[in-house]
């Protein structure tokens, strides 16, 4: 299957018309990517002026042989945003699949990324919790992506959680016709680092699916580390084959922003198949279960304390500051490391502590913490801490 291509069906429902961009920011080289990219034909034109474009099939296909797009060669022509124009009308009122794809390319910024799942529909629709599944592993395969990007491991956990959050507040999700399709837009050029990440990460998790699947081994995934390939990325590519048929993901670049070094100008769709299920749950335990504790110096605000015996020590959340890319962690602390704490705690200032992120628990617990030290600030930035202990202290249960 194809995901840049027309869906074939015709009991798919009409999806809403794509908003119109405006002519004169529209680059009529990145409008003729875009065609030829959806499959537009073209049919001759003034050489060095302007080119004409059918759609696709409109030589077997009624209805679509009047549609035909004529589209200046740059913009150097007096009426180049003239033409556009009418190119973008005759898009919009075009019976071919393909233009809103078009349109809704020029619209929205971004490399598009498009995913489908092959799932039993009924006219076109398919169940609630199947189209759940696809944007639940979709948002997975992104965040995975995105945490990747930062640096390699093959278990995350909480770890790059800002970044990844942040990330996906910048990604657009375009309309879709079905709980089977997601096509998203992810930001170009900036970030697009994540995308590359994202596509690497997938090929190398195919072939080291294939190699398992050959072999029984699973040496293939701890090299794939080093290209993206972790814990969070498979179980969200098992999450997005479960429960169907198969599975397709393929990514097209964005024409406005120009292609990446060091990547296919068009890169294949990558697929997976309910038969690769073991493989990925067999390489979800192994990161899980084989990525190391890290050692870190952590400076936060206590947000809770909790002890049956204070004399004895007792449990602490903190809010990170800095020292390590998690948003909270839980320690245990002895008697005097606790009374630092609390007394941290009951002033508003930070504390800075020692231990060993332990990643049986998404690194959310800090074990071996020791060395407490209450952290002196002056009255403004005292005040900032203070405000966000607040903040922190209302979002917790």
């Amino acid at each position: 299957m194809r995901l840049t291509g027309p869906d074939p069906e015709p009991s798919e429902p009409e999806p809403p018309a794509a908003e119109l961009p405006d002519p004169e920011r529209v680059d009529p080289q990145v409008l003729t990517a875009l065609l030829a990219r959806h499959g537009w034909q073209r049919r001759g034109g003034e050489s060095g002026r302007y080119t004409r474009w059918t759609p696709p099939g409109s030589g077997t296909r009624s209805g679509l042989a009047a549609t035909s797009l004529l589209v200046p060669a740059s913009t150097e022509y007096g009426d180049c945003t003239d033409l556009v124009g009418e190119a973008l009308t005759a898009l919009a009122h075009s019976g071919a699949p393909s233009a809103r794809e078009v349109l809704l390319a020029l619209s929205v910024p971004g490399d598009e990324i498009r995913w489908r799942r092959d799932v039993p529909r009924c006219a076109g629709a398919v169940p609630w919790t199947a189209a759940e599944r696809l944007r639940d592993a979709v948002r997975g395969m992104l965040s995975a992506a995105a945490r990747a990007a930062q640096g390699n491991a093959g278990y995350f956990g909480e770890r790059h959680g800002r970044y990844a959050t942040a990330y996906l507040e910048r990604v657009l999700i375009g309309p879709s016709s079905g709980g089977h399709l997601l096509t998203a837009y992810a930001p170009a050029p900036d970030e697009r680092h994540v995308t590359i990440t994202l596509l690497r990460a997938l090929q190398a998790a195919r072939d080291a699916v294939d190699y398992q699947r050959a072999t029984g081994r699973l040496e293939a995934f701890d090299a794939a580390v080093e290209l993206g390939v972790c814990h969070e990325l498979v179980t969200a590519v098992a999450h997005l084959v479960r429960d169907s048929e198969g599975a397709e993901i393929a990514l097209a670049w964005s024409p406005a922003a120009g292609l990446p070094l060091g990547v296919a100008a068009r890169p294949e769709p990558v697929e997976f198949s309910p038969g690769d299920l073991p493989a990925l749950h067999q390489a979800a335990a192994r990161y899980a279960a084989s990525e190391p504790p890290v050692p870190v110096t952590v400076t936060g605000t206590v947000v809770r304390l909790r002890s049956a015996r204070p004399a004895e020590g007792g449990s602490v959340r903190l809010r990170v500051l800095g020292g390590a890319d998690v948003r909270h962690v839980r320690m245990r602390l002895a008697a005097d490391d606790y009374r630092v704490a609390a007394h941290a705690h009951l002033v508003g200032l930070p504390i800075r502590v020692s231990g060993e992120l332990e990643p049986g628990r998404g690194f959310r617990r800090l074990s071996g913490a020791s060395g407490v030290t209450l952290l002196h600030v002056d009255a403004a930035e005292r005040d900032r801490l203070l405000k966000s202990l607040q903040e922190a202290a209302d979002a917790v249960d």
